[in-house]
């Protein structure tokens, strides 16, 4: 599939568009430091079979996109978020959710089915928030509020998350973040080594920019509680979560469709803080007929 370079929000964003040109547009926002190479090809080959026209894109800061400057003290972040108080940052989760409509605008698309995991949750709910116009529905996938009263992470996913590699090196980059992931997935479908190290591998070839994840952190923290502006969405909302997810435990799902009028939670056993191949097929029939009832609804209203 052809990559491209637009211009979204006034920056460079790399996006793929794999149509087809005349069907209903879906829009994949990514997670954290995670580029467009990590989305399952069955989920999005899947949901294109379903006559969608798929669409996904690097966030800014990672990958093929437009890369930042300035590197922000997470400490001082947090401090300010807790205060009550603005941090200081290079951009802000509304700023990725506003490149993502602009990847929007750069296609032509007027409104769009969107969905994100982790990070891209998050951003997706700053799109439902800011931009509502624009979405027909919305999916949640593995992601939270930023409810400071929710459970975090456990102790050996945060590490894996933090720990950094040996060495900027190929090999022991793609090792490193093998050996983190393996914390962190889902512990029903295990991923093989192979597999596994195929995934990691392609992202690093696509292009490994560990720096990017240092302003992405900051925005995510910096980003504080989107409860109650949540409390005033009115788009069409998916939630989905793993029971068995360390890293972003299920609490976040729960507070999510909670804050949402409406949301519909699916909560799946055994999936833990990734896309288990071995699960497209049920991701693909949730986010098909949300999609579909969300069109319906919209067509009557």
């Amino acid at each position: 599939m052809v990559q491209k370079i637009v211009t979204a929000n006034g920056i460079a964003i790399n996006c793929e568009d794999r149509g087809p040109a005349d069907a209903t547009p879906i829009l994949f926002v990514n997670g954290y430091t995670s580029t467009l190479m990590s989305w399952p090809e069955e989920l999005m080959e899947g949901l294109r079979a379903e006559g969608f026209r798929v669409i996904r894109y690097d966030n800014r800061d990672v990958g093929k996109s437009q890369k930042f400057s300035g590197l922000p003290k997470i400490a001082d972040v947090i401090a300010a978020v807790r205060a009550g108080k603005k941090p200081d940052m290079p951009y802000r989760l509304a700023d990725m959710a506003a490149d993502g409509i602009g990847v929007l605008d750069a296609l032509g698309i007027g409104r769009a089915h969107i969905m994100g995991i982790s990070m891209g949750g998050m951003i997706v709910q700053r799109m439902a928030i800011h931009h509502p116009e624009r979405l027909t529905s919305v999916t949640s996938i593995m992601s939270s509020t930023g409810n400071p009263d929710l459970p975090g992470a456990s102790d050996d996913a945060l590490k894996a998350l933090q720990a950094q590699p040996p060495s900027e090196e190929r090999e022991d980059v793609i090792r490193h973040r093998m050996k983190g992931r393996r914390v962190y997935q889902s512990p029903a479908y295990p991923k093989t080594d192979d597999d596994l190290y195929a995934l990691v591998a392609r992202e690093y070839d696509h292009m490994y920019y560990p720096e990017g994840g240092i302003r992405q952190y900051a925005a995510i923290m910096g980003d504080g509680s989107r409860v109650e502006a949540l409390r005033k969405v009115r788009v069409p909302f998916l939630v989905i979560h793993g029971k068995a997810d360390p890293l972003v435990p299920h609490a976040g799902g729960e507070d999510t469709a909670k804050s949402v009028p409406g949301a519909k939670l699916v909560s799946i056993d055994g999936m833990g803080h990734d896309l288990p191949v071995e699960l497209c097929a049920q991701y693909v029939d949730l986010i098909a007929t949300h999609a579909r009832a969300a069109e319906r609804q919209q067509a009557a209203e």
